[in-house]
């Protein structure tokens, strides 16, 4: 295998997460190319792993902590590390030590820049992202909320533990008709499938009222702190992998009938 640096030769299959052959990615928006277009300048970095039949088989994506969900001094944030799995495309490559050798090269990397050290998130379950696989891998945990384990491994003795920033307020439902808001930072297309099967679907009710708020700055606007999420009347829709558009549409019908009982 090759670890390589992003180019644009290889941007169409980062920008859909390896997946560049699902229709669902067509959902998904322009807004992990306004992400990456924004946070290159703010110290984004992304690697790749090339298979040995030189197919683009793993992606790893970084930057510094404060565009992140998590606070912390002088580190780099692990967004996601991702071998593919699926059996379209290039087909199951887990398995072959391609998310070691990404994880290894972003370690080098983020020690080349002088950064204290690296966290990540990680699931407390057996899904994706596991938080026992970064622990395999010499990382400790700093900070817990919920399901998330915030992860980290110092690279310099003043290193200081990151934690995870404090849970946003929750929007307020809609005065009069439905309110959608969502909120969306780019750089993960699942999150912003969601978005925009949101987007679509009060704009094809018609009497539904969405804001898009985005958060690609360290203060997001208003003082919100969510980074990805959307809210139907003030009600978060769901986790794990994005509903499809028939289970958005119902949620938002759901809430329609509860303001508006016939």
């Amino acid at each position: 295998m090759r670890i390589l640096d992003l180019t644009s030769e290889h941007f169409p299959t980062y920008r859909a997460c390896l997946e560049d052959y699902s229709a669902d990615m067509l959902e998904a928006g322009d807004h992990k190319t306004r992400w990456y277009e924004s946070m290159r300048d703010h110290g984004l970095r992304v690697k790749l792993a090339e298979d040995d039949d030189g197919q683009i088989a793993g992606m790893i994506q970084y930057l510094p902590i404060e565009f992140s969900g998590a606070e912390g001094q002088d580190l780099y944030f692990v967004l996601c590390i991702w071998v593919h799995g699926h059996k379209q495309g290039p087909g199951n490559r887990q398995r072959r030590g391609l998310g070691r050798a990404l994880l290894e090269a972003a370690e080098a990397d983020v020690r080349a820049l002088g950064a204290a050290g690296l966290a990540a998130w990680g699931l407390r379950i057996p899904v994706w992202m596991r938080a026992s696989w970064f622990l395999r891998h010499g990382y400790r945990v700093a900070h817990r909320q919920g399901l998330m384990a915030l992860v980290w491994k110092p690279f310099r003795d003043d290193a200081v533990p990151p934690r995870w920033r404090p849970a946003g307020r929750t929007p307020p439902p809609g005065a009069n008709a439905v309110r959608v808001t969502a909120f969306v930072c780019g750089w993960c297309p699942a999150q912003n499938m969601v978005v925009e099967r949101a987007r679509r679907a009060a704009a094809e009710l018609g009497d539904v009222a969405f804001e898009l708020v985005e958060t690609r700055s360290p203060d997001t606007p208003d003082g919100w702190a969510w980074k990805d999420a959307v809210f139907v009347d003030g009600k978060q829709l769901g986790g794990g992998p994005p509903p499809p558009y028939a289970k958005v549409m119902r949620r938002i019908e759901r809430a329609r009938r509860r303001k508006h009982p016939a």
